[in-house]
């Protein structure tokens, strides 16, 4: 069974940086392109971020180019997102999530870590 647990959300405010974590198991991490995906309230999902099982593609919705990263450490089977110069339109539940792109916003998510970015 897959399992993912986020943390690291909070509040803060705009300008300010994040660290988001994710620890994944029930599936071979390492083999697995992951993804960070969100959702505002009354909005859709939306996909942010997504890095291959090596680590060595990553890729970026144009929202979040240049203000995210996202990083991977295969041997803790553990997913980041390093979020900083937050905009008040980043404040959602934030998830991570096994994929790329679509398939990502369909599998299967943990409970969340929320971001609100508030002055």
């Amino acid at each position: 069974e897959v399992q993912l647990v986020e943390s690291g959300g909070g509040l803060v405010q705009p300008g300010g940086s994040l660290r988001l974590s994710c620890v994944a198991s029930g599936f071979t991490f390492s083999r697995s392109d992951m993804s960070w995906v969100r959702q505002a309230p009354g909005k859709e999902i939306e996909w942010v971020s997504g890095i291959n099982s090596g680590g060595g593609g990553v890729f970026y919705a144009d929202s979040v180019k240049g203000r995210f990263t996202i990083s991977r450490d295969n041997a803790k089977n553990t997913l980041h997102l390093q979020l900083n110069s937050l905009k008040t339109e980043d404040t959602a539940m934030y998830y991570c999530a096994q994929y790329i792109g679509y398939h990502a916003l369909r599998a299967a998510r943990g409970q969340g870590t929320q971001v609100t970015v508030s002055s």
